[in-house]
């Protein structure tokens, strides 16, 4: 089942307090903070069916991987493709995302552009897992049709967006991920990456 809290059980917090170097409820904290923004960026990129089709194309690349099966060891995952991702889904807005981030305190802007790389090939392999059980087939033949509608992946996303936050939604989920104020400057980055692509 497609919820926030399955994709958070998937992320292996102890690995990644290790990698960066520091305790756990300082890892979970940067990870709470990080993955709602980073699901808002990938939601923005299937607003129009030329950049769903894009995103589509990144999560049929991790459609093979088994990152996921028996639990993720973060040795496997390939941090310089998940620089490239984040690259992708931000753009140039990647600093000023990850400084709003930093500005929470969850570990500062250095953890912030460490943790993007690692969460993003497991985000995507995590939405190749679901595309694929949802609709039965591979990825890359799914919602080529659905443009129209959002096509799968829109709709996990909003799932997932939705389950981030008891409000709903990407302005709930930042709002309630990183407070007021750096809700409001990645929502307005966010709403400007959404818009940019209609």
């Amino acid at each position: 089942m497609t919820s926030f809290d399955d994709l958070l059980s998937q992320v292996p917090i102890g690995q990644i307090a290790s990698k960066l170097g520091v305790d756990e409820a300082t890892a979970r904290d940067v990870v709470n903070k990080a993955l709602p923004v980073l699901l808002g960026g990938l939601q923005a990129k299937t607003s129009n069916s030329e950049q769903e089709q894009s995103l589509q194309g990144l999560v049929d690349q991790h459609q093979d991987e088994g990152l996921l099966a028996g639990g993720v060891d973060i040795d496997q995952v390939d941090v310089h493709a998940g620089e490239q991702i984040v690259d992708d889904v931000f753009g140039s807005n990647k600093n000023t995302v990850i400084n709003a981030l930093g500005a929470t305190g969850a570990g500062g802007n250095d953890l912030m552009a460490k943790v993007l790389p690692i969460l993003a090939p497991i985000v995507l392999a995590y939405l190749s897992k679901q595309v694929l059980g949802k609709d039965g087939a591979p990825a890359g033949s799914a919602g080529a049709g659905q443009a129209d509608a959002g096509g799968p992946l829109a709709e996990i996303l909003g799932g997932l967006l939705g389950g981030a936050a008891k409000n709903g939604g990407l302005g709930g989920a930042l709002s309630d991920a990183l407070g007021k104020n750096a809700g409001s400057v990645l929502g307005n980055v966010l709403g400007g990456l959404l818009g940019g692509k209609r």
